[in-house]
């Protein structure tokens, strides 16, 4: 049942995408950019809900009363497709710095022009990111929400954290505050499968890190936070959804932290 709930939910999903912006494109690039953001929010929406109803799975937000108000940067744990739509809801203005390549994808491409998404050229330097980062600055003064993933890619449930060093330079750079999000939608979603697992999990949105820090404090504070909400987290989903397989990489983090918990019960 499981695989097929994963086909019907996977061609339903991608029906649903291409089909919405098909049939919603002219309504969409007429609409001023900022209230045309409403119909890729409500197709977000409308995912979660055919995730819950074809393949039984939900999820619950915790601390929206942590983000700000005004411009910030979010940086969620990134584990799987999901997570790079699945805020969008609960976000005023969002903006991504994407691969230019991404830009080229018909209909993709200009819906995501229409939203003043941030291309850049991974290989590039010197002037062509510094005018990413004027750029980047500039969406940031008119209160837009920066989301970027901490770790630059997907990553396993469990995996031991890779964090990249950019995220401090922005921080640095445009003095604005960073929102931390812990969550493991790989374990329902796992990244390069098709197989999509019933239950429930949650998304914990923890406090700001105000600006001001030294870049190299702020880093650390960065990964020491949100590496410890994702082990409470990892505990708790993998405790309340003993039918979902695990990873490899989920397994081991946990017998890691079951035998710190046990180390520290016996000092």
């Amino acid at each position: 049942m499981i695989a097929l709930r994963s086909i019907l939910f996977n061609t339903a999903f991608y029906l649903n995408l291409i089909l919405r912006m098909i049939v919603l494109s002219p309504i969409y690039f007429v609409m001023p950019r900022k209230k045309a953001f409403s119909i890729p929010k409500n197709w977000a929406l409308s995912c979660h809900w055919l995730m819950k109803t074809i393949v039984g799975t939900t999820f619950t937000i915790e601390g929206l009363e942590n983000i700000p108000n005004g411009g910030y940067i979010l940086a969620p744990k990134h584990q799987s497709f999901w997570d790079t739509f699945a805020l969008l809801p609960w976000l005023d203005d969002p903006v991504y710095i994407l691969k230019r390549e991404l830009l080229w994808i018909p209909l993709f491409g200009w819906y995501a022009k229409k939203q003043r998404m941030i291309p850049v050229n991974r290989g590039a330097r010197g002037k062509v990111m510094a005018a990413v980062m004027a750029r980047t600055a500039e969406e940031m003064r008119n209160g837009r929400q920066l989301i970027i993933y901490p770790e630059g890619t997907r990553r396993a449930p469990g995996a031991h954290p890779e964090y990249k060093y950019g995220i401090a330079r922005l921080y640095r750079d445009l003095q604005v505050p960073v929102v931390p999000v812990a969550m493991h939608p790989g374990l329902f979603w796992p990244r390069r499968k098709f197989l999509r697992f019933p239950g429930h999990f949650k998304v914990r949105i923890l406090p700001p890190i105000e600006p001001g820090l030294d870049p190299d404090a702020f880093f650390e504070r960065l990964m020491h936070v949100l590496e410890a909400a994702s082990d409470e987290l990892l505990i708790e989903t993998a405790r309340e959804n003993p039918h979902v397989p695990l990873p490899q990489t989920a397994k081991r983090r946990l017998n890691e932290l079951a035998k710190e918990a046990a180390s520290n019960e016996d000092r």
